[in-house]
């Protein structure tokens, strides 16, 4: 009877810490701007998300998506306007999905209206900087041409490959690609790589550029921090892919999640 009784406490432990250590999922669905407003420093086309193609697709994907099951969905909407995105997520979803081609709606929206959720969740911060006109006066400034040439020769590949891939791809295969591993790199190099450099040695200005750009990201990965419960499984981030890629690398070093990739979800 000893033995059993201590067969059973070792198997009741054993489950108490197994659940106790099982990972929350996150699916980082990083997207470009559905309705591009053209304010990137990266001049890419506009799809079209609104054809019958795309919307079909849009069914199958939020689909998928209702099939993973996430807990809460987090968009790229000021957290300090959590109220308008309540009353936003409140209106008519049908007549939103006509009228709204913009990701939230088309993606978070569709896809939370259909798992029944109460509401969607912002957490961008918008009170960084971003002194991109500054980053090329100081580039000027410390007669750094090689580096110039260099961030206009990459801002030039990566518009005509995003601008390539949009006249050719379909919706799906456009978040695919976007949230890829190489996608992935690509978003973040530009910063480490080139942005960094620029200014003289004692004019950080590329430094801060950079620095401003992880701070926003970094809040925004403490807002999911904080707005996921105990209760929690799965959660979903829709944000921008310049966003996802640098947010991907911060839960990389969180052992309570594990990042679900696109593609496993779409299967």
């Amino acid at each position: 009877m000893k033995k059993i009784a201590l067969l059973l406490f070792f198997a009741i432990a054993f489950h108490t810490v197994s659940a106790q250590s099982k990972k929350k999922q996150v699916l980082l669905l990083g997207t470009f701007h559905f309705e591009n407003p053209g304010l990137d420093v990266a001049k890419i086309n506009s799809f079209n998300v609104m054809s019958d193609k795309s919307q079909k697709e849009l069914e199958n994907i939020t689909n998928k998506i209702k099939k993973f099951g996430p807990d809460k969905i987090f968009v790229e909407w000021n957290y300090q306007k959590q109220d308008k995105l309540d009353k936003f997520y409140a209106k008519n979803t049908d007549s939103l999905l006509h009228k709204r081609a913009d990701e939230i709606v088309q993606v978070a929206l569709r896809s939370a209206k259909k798992l029944g959720h109460k509401k969607l969740y912002g957490i961008d911060y918008n009170n960084t900087d971003f002194p991109y006109d500054s980053l090329v006066k100081g580039m000027t400034t410390a007669n750094q041409f090689d580096l110039i040439k260099k961030n206009e020769e990459t801002m030039k590949s990566y518009e005509k490959d995003q601008n390539e891939k949009i006249a050719k791809y379909s919706l799906t295969e456009l978040l695919v690609d976007i949230n890829s591993k190489e996608s992935n790199v690509d978003n973040v190099s530009w910063y480490l790589e080139t942005a960094i450099k620029g200014g003289k040695t004692d004019n950080f200005v590329g430094a801060f550029l950079v620095s401003e750009w992880y701070r926003r990201n970094l809040y925004m990965y403490a807002l999911i921090q904080k707005l996921t419960e105990s209760k929690d499984d799965k959660i979903m981030v829709l944000l921008g892919a310049g966003h996802t890629a640098m947010i991907r690398d911060f839960f990389k070093h969180n052992s309570d999640f594990e990042i679900v990739e696109l593609p496993t979800v779409l299967k």
